[in-house]
């Protein structure tokens, strides 16, 4: 088929918008600058992390070294404040791993390994914060005999449909987002990269804890228009692949997930490991007004991480690899 100039699919328009030369997540000002995360929304994220990090420490019976991966780091935003979360003796022992494309930012602590790819081999947290929603995938459209095609987009975000989709990417669709027959207009992101992403980052680990957080769907709730979206100055906005906006989709969960996994909500996980937004007593108020303050600060943050209508909707993606770490996080439905 012959395309206009620039045309390209959209896994491919997305890795040089976003990880190009001059792309969107090489800018100084970093993924914070845009949009925010429950990283950004309160330091209580990383108590929580730090907390599930000191369990792995401890089911792995407290390594010489202990990893923690931070996969799409931003500006090493969670492990900073990770690394001020944790007790003496686990900090001492810490080995912490920023994955990221973009170059070191200044003045970020010395302790902090900065990498462009997952390290291989290492014991310890494996944890990815709204990683896999920018993993470039691509997307597709039915046509009016209902015929499921490959969406070509040009750099200003004007789209056209190219041939049908074939060979394994059909295979994925058929398993996991079935749109053959749909209406035309119905659309599906090919989730294969990120399947094979997350394949990859859990067999870096030795053995611990891979743990993926994002925005979520499952096959029964597939969105039938798709979730492709763009983001720029905290604001949703066109896709335009051209570098001026984060462009995301919400990631297929179920089919990411490999034998053994568990998929909890945001909510479950931040319950159990201690989150709890819940107001303080009133009494406080009368015995310690400073105190009451600050903790009923702390209760709206933790309100805000665990809200079923918001953050708390996350989708928490949970791996162990080995015994050692199985039941660090309540059982959501195992995936075959």
């Amino acid at each position: 088929m012959r395309m206009a100039s620039g045309t390209r699919t959209w896994s491919a328009a997305t890795e040089a918008a976003l990880y190009g030369p001059s792309g969107f997540y090489r800018r100084p000002e970093g993924p914070a600058g845009h949009f925010r995360t429950s990283v950004h929304a309160s330091p209580l994220y990383a108590g929580a992390v730090a907390e599930l990090l000191c369990r792995v420490d401890k089911a792995l019976g407290q390594p010489a070294e202990l990893a923690f991966t931070d996969v799409g780091a931003g500006r090493g935003e969670l492990l900073t404040g990770v690394l001020g979360k944790l007790p003496a003796d686990v900090a001492a022992r810490l080995r912490p791993y920023a994955v990221e494309r973009a170059a070191r930012p200044a003045g970020l602590d010395g302790r902090i390994t900065w990498v462009g790819e997952v390290p291989e081999g290492v014991e310890g947290l494996l944890f990815a914060n709204e990683w896999l929603d920018n993993v470039p995938v691509d997307v597709v459209e039915t046509d009016a005999e209902g015929v499921a095609r490959q969406v070509l987009v040009q750099e200003d975000g004007e789209e056209l449909l190219g041939e049908p989709v074939a060979g394994e990417d059909a295979a994925w669709l058929a398993r996991w987002w079935p749109v053959a027959g749909a209406p035309p207009g119905t659309r599906a992101e090919i989730g294969r990269p990120r399947d094979a992403a997350w394949a990859r980052a859990v067999g870096s680990l030795r053995a611990g804890l891979a743990v993926a957080v994002d925005y979520a769907h499952e096959r029964a709730g597939r969105p039938p228009f798709g979730t492709l979206a763009g983001f720029r100055e905290g604001r949703e906005v066109r896709p335009v692949p051209d570098g001026s906006c984060d462009i995301t989709a919400h990631v297929a969960m179920d089919a990411c997930a490999r034998p053994g996994s568990t998929v909890l909500t945001q909510r479950e996980a931040l319950r159990a490991l201690g989150l709890d937004g819940g107001r303080p007593p009133l009494s406080l108020a009368s015995t310690d007004p400073a105190a009451y303050v600050r903790a009923l600060g702390r209760a709206g943050e933790a309100a805000e991480l665990t809200s079923p209508a918001g953050l708390g909707a996350f989708g928490w993606l949970v791996h162990p690899v080995g015994d050692a770490c199985r039941g660090l996080l309540p059982d959501g439905p195992e995936r075959a």
